[in-house]
């Protein structure tokens, strides 16, 4: 740690970490080197880093001659612009017990959470429930929180403080000047959202704390009912007890998170170890054993290569699952029927592990001894790739060579999906952005980004971020430039380049937080390859083809995916969207039980009386069960509902 005396001219080296305002941490080095096991015992990391940073407002505060890093020109400027906002009374700098109505800590929390949202979204985070996104939306309530209880402030108030960010940082970050209507959207949305549940989730707090008992320890079990059931952030709550003067059980609040937490857990480990029951992951303990044993990293460029059987794959390490040997690390030196689920690290494979939304591959494995593997799960573990299964037939040992047979037909849908799914991306980014700035002649501040997808054998799945719901006529849109694709019959080409070489490409889509590797797999659907636009990366016309770092499996040709159908298209989270499409024979036979669905409305037509009402009925309830695009269901509905009025119109005529 590297510490600052403000004072000067002295040994201050006895009041670091004294909490002592003229001595202050500025800058620290972390040294990662060990992973932390349940046990409290210590292991080494098979990789180990160096870690630093040095605190921006903590320097300004020191080149500025203040007290305080509130006291510095970043946060003044936004103390003014809550004041104005809420009508608080001015910030006074007061701290513990000189705020005792905790509205100076306030000024405080909504200065420095409006900074870290602002930024954060910015680069792409949004508020939700998981990771980061889940940082994002406990940073947000916490803040609205305090704003509206401790301020006085009304709903709306922090999206308003958007502007005065902006207006401090834009010189310095132009970014956050370009997205400024984009953040404030996704602010104001979810603002708006726990604004509904605040009122409810504070009294029913309050109504929980009446019944603490005389040892004031608030229950761990009603700190985790107000997360599930009202949102509440467990810091949250925390503050509220300790605000109360009370103290909230952790630890009681923790068992219920790691019920749900082992819930979750046991179901993807039963995935994993088809039943078994055992742990079948590779964690640090186990990938440090491997490094340990001098075993390389598996070489899966093969996984590129379609309907080739790879040869002469030696086995370098049988695996039967963590604390299933003595030395608690699972690695045995055979496997055979009786040691049911199985994993297996060769020193080649041509299986694709799940990666970047896309499934693993499935298939088997068979030795020159003649044992036999199916293989059911492919996961990777930093450079090894683990083949997961059982023993169908003889015995296993580390040294054997085997060949890898990849079901080529199953993954040939799901090469599809994926292929599909970057077009998909393309096509988005046309109808939501490209089009409307051509009709405008203005430039958009908004963006439509890969929030996450899923491409297996049946579907695929893409999240975006949009701020509101696509209407049919975008649908419609996106869903014929996809099939516009297929029909066009365009070139998928896939090829390593320097990664920086490759982010010069004008259109490159890549995703927020991913770090890809150098050299990176660039996939261009498109007529011109991919070392073409290398030659020229700045060309404008690379804008009508989706280009994109993947790792994945994929088509050759579009024209491979046969159709496309767009299924549905939700929101799954504030400024996150979803769509669901199928490829394929899939989406062949979607459009064909749409046609079909079409004849029996056409045939409907013509029905008259008390024989509509019946057949009205009937086709919305198989309406409901069709896997259909999405734009010709909303479509068939409407026409129902004109046939509904005129059952009505029926009925009231007949009353008459």
């Amino acid at each position: 740690e590297i510490h600052y005396d403000r004072i000067g001219g002295r040994d201050a080296s006895k009041l670091v970490n004294a909490d002592l305002p003229d001595v202050m941490e500025i800058w620290n080095v972390v040294f990662i080197q060990y992973n932390r096991e349940a046990d409290g015992s210590l292991r080494p990391l098979p990789a180990q880093h160096v870690d630093t940073g040095m605190g921006f407002e903590r320097l300004t505060s020191i080149l500025q001659n203040v007290d305080s890093n509130y006291d510095t020109d970043i946060f003044i400027p936004l103390f003014t612009a809550i004041q104005n906002i809420t009508g608080a009374r001015p910030y006074a700098k007061k701290v513990g017990k000189e705020d005792p109505e905790y509205i100076d800590m306030a000024y405080r929390v909504v200065a420095d959470h409006i900074r870290t949202l602002c930024f954060a979204i910015t680069d792409g985070a949004v508020p939700s429930n998981d990771g980061r996104g889940y940082v994002l939306r406990r940073v947000l309530r916490r803040a609205v929180r305090y704003g509206r209880q401790n301020l006085g402030a009304e709903l709306g108030f922090f999206a308003k403080l958007v502007p005065a960010f902006v207006d401090v940082m834009g010189s310095a970050f132009p970014e956050v000047v370009e997205k400024q209507e984009y953040v404030t959207g996704i602010i104001q949305e979810e603002e708006e959202s726990f604004s509904r549940t605040l009122d409810k989730g504070l009294q029913k707090f309050n109504e929980l704390a009446e019944k603490v008992g005389a040892d004031q320890i608030f229950s761990g079990a009603d700190a985790h009912f107000l997360y599930t059931s009202m949102g509440f952030p467990v810091d949250l709550t925390e503050l509220m007890a300790e605000e109360k003067g009370m103290t909230l059980n952790k630890e009681e609040f923790e068992a219920k998170m790691q019920e749900e937490h082992d819930i979750s857990q046991a179901a993807h480990l039963a995935k994993m170890a088809g039943g078994s029951g055992k742990d079948m992951r590779l964690v640090a303990e186990q990938t440090s054993y491997l490094v340990g044993q001098n075993i390389s990293a598996t070489d899966d460029a093969a996984k590129y290569v379609w309907h080739e059987e790879l040869a002469d794959c030696v086995v370098k390490a049988c695996f039967i699952g963590r604390n299933e040997t003595e030395d608690m690390i699972g690695f045995v030196d055979s496997i055979s029927p009786e040691s049911s689920a199985v994993g297996i690290v060769l020193d080649k494979s041509s299986f694709y592990a799940e990666a970047g939304g896309q499934v693993y591959d499935v298939g088997t494995l068979t030795s020159s001894t003649g044992a036999v593997v199916k293989i059911t799960n492919v996961q990777a573990y930093g450079q090894f790739v683990l083949h997961l299964g059982e023993v169908a037939s003889g015995t296993l040992s580390v040294g054997d060579t085997v060949k890898c047979s990849v079901d080529y037909v199953r993954r040939a849908p799901i090469a599809s999906n994926h292929t599909m799914t970057h077009v998909l991306n393309h096509a988005l980014r046309e109808v939501l952005i490209k089009r409307p700035e051509k009709e405008s002649g203005k430039t958009s501040t908004l963006t439509v980004d890969q929030k996450g997808s899923l491409v297996d054998e049946t579907k695929l799945r893409f999240d975006f971020s949009w701020s509101g719901q696509l209407t049919p006529e975008q649908l419609a849109e996106v869903e014929k430039l996809c099939m516009d694709r297929i029909v066009n019959a365009v070139p998928v080409d896939a090829y390593v380049a320097p990664l920086g070489d490759a982010q010069q490409i004008s259109s490159l889509r890549a995703v927020f937080g991913e770090k890809y590797p150098d050299p990176v797999r660039v996939v261009a659907v498109s007529d011109h390859a991919v070392p073409e636009m290398l030659a020229n990366p700045q060309d404008s016309q690379w804008n009508e083809y989706s280009v994109e770092f993947c790792g994945g499996t994929h088509l050759t040709n579009t024209k491979e995916a046969e159709a496309f159908v767009l299924l549905a298209e939700e929101g799954i989270a504030k400024g996150i969207r979803r769509i669901t499409a199928i490829t394929t024979g899939e989406a062949k036979k979607a459009i064909a039980l749409a046609n079909e669905f079409e004849s029996k409305l056409t045939a409907a037509e013509v029905v008259q009386g008390d024989d509509l009402e019946s057949t009205v009925k009937q086709l919305s309830a198989e309406l409901d069960g069709l896997d259909i695009a999405a734009v010709k269901k909303m479509q068939f509905r409407e026409q129902l509902a004109t046939m509904t009025k005129q059952v009505l119109a029926h009925k009231k005529q007949k009353l008459a």
